[in-house]
């Protein structure tokens, strides 16, 4: 089988409230507004595709949110979203591979992360097959041809994976493509699933 697991809430817990936080405390801003303002919009979903560079990213979001930060700043902010591993998980991926599963990561994510996350969380690419990233792709969740170079490279087809995600419409989109797919509401779902 091919198990294809989304990172943020379902191999590592993350909160995007602790980005704003910083941004607030550095900017002077309310949380409030900040939280009024902040949109995972086409800005958002350009740097995910890898359309556009890290401080370009930074400054049109500073732009949106009406916010003065350095780019340091901005980035100490953005690497506030991970709260930490879950080792039940990684746990899960030694037993899968070890059964002769591939078990991969698909992962709507950004440069800016990129420096971040591999370092301090090794155990996640130590222990998967291979990283799908949409800034890599020059695509992202939940656009089908996502699903589809994924089944493609693993030599796959639809009915042979298994796809965990978070966010509602991924797991309709993966459903779509015809990927038996698991909505991880919190950090139970998948250690139960696999139980």
């Amino acid at each position: 089988m091919l198990y294809i697991f989304d990172m943020g809430n379902v191999i590592i817990d993350i909160d995007f409230k602790r980005v704003l936080g910083v941004w607030s405390h550095l900017s002077g801003t309310p949380l409030a507004t900040l939280t009024e303002r902040f949109k995972m919009g086409d800005v958002f979903q350009r740097h995910e595709r890898g359309e556009i560079t890290d401080e370009q990213f930074a400054a049109d979001l500073c732009n949106e949110m009406g916010i003065a930060l350095s780019f340091e700043q901005f980035s100490a902010g953005w690497h506030a979203v991970f709260v930490g591993l879950r080792p039940e998980v990684i746990t899960l991926f030694q037993k899968l591979r070890e059964e002769g599963h591939r078990v991969v990561v698909l992962s709507n994510t950004n440069r800016l992360h990129l420096d971040f996350w591999p370092q301090h969380y090794p155990e996640i690419e130590a222990n998967t097959d291979a990283m799908y990233l949409s800034q890599n792709l020059g695509m992202r969740k939940p656009e089908p041809e996502i699903f589809q170079h994924v089944l493609e490279k693993e030599g796959f087809t639809a009915s042979q994976a298994v796809f965990f995600d978070d966010v509602a419409e991924n797991i309709e989109a993966a459903r779509a493509a015809g990927i038996e797919a698991v909505w991880v509401e919190d950090n139970q779902t998948v250690p139960k699933y696999f139980s």
